[in-house]
C-alpha cells in the first residue's frame, strides 16, 4: 500500500494534482532527485518503499509488460555485477524472480501514472506522465 505526500505549490497546469505512484528506496539519491523534480511540477505522489513493500513477481510482470525487462535491472547492484548480467542477461522469467527476491536489483525509482511507467530518473519520460 502506498502512502500519500502532498505536492509542491509551484505546479504547472498540465501536471497539477496529477496522481503518481512513486516506488522508491527512500535513501536512494536518484529517487530523491526524481521526487523533487515531480513535486516541483505539482504531481501528487503516493510512495511505496520497495525495501519494505516488495513487488511480487506478478506485479513486476504487469509493470514490465511488453517493455524490455532489462531496463528494469539496476546495473549498479552488486548481484547484477557479480552475475555479469550486462554480458549475459538472465531470461525475463529469471530476472523477474530475482527482482522479486532482491528489490535492490530493481532500477529506481519506478514511476507509474495514467498507464505509463518510467524507470529511473528520466526527465523526458516524467514530463510525458
Amino acid at each position: 500500500m502506498a502512502t500519500r505526500k502532498s505536492s509542491s505549490k509551484t505546479a504547472s497546469r498540465a501536471s497539477a494534482g496529477r496522481k503518481v505512484l512513486f516506488m522508491q528506496k527512500p535513501t536512494c539519491t536518484t529517487c530523491k532527485k526524481a521526487r523533487k523534480y515531480l513535486q516541483r511540477r505539482g504531481y501528487q505522489l503516493y510512495f511505496r518503499d520497495l525495501s519494505k513493500q516488495r513487488l511480487s513477481a506478478t506485479e513486476l510482470e504487469k509493470l514490465i509488460g511488453k517493455r524490455d525487462y532489462t531496463d528494469f535491472l539496476n546495473t549498479r547492484n552488486e548481484l547484477f555485477r557479480r552475475k555479469k548480467m550486462a554480458e549475459k542477461p538472465p531470461s525475463k522469467k529469471e530476472a523477474i524472480r530475482l527482482m522479486a527476491k532482491e528489490p535492490n536489483l530493481i532500477r529506481r525509482p519506478v514511476v507509474v501514472a495514467g498507464g505509463r511507467v518510467v524507470v529511473g530518473f528520466d526527465e523526458n519520460g516524467m514530463a510525458r506522465l
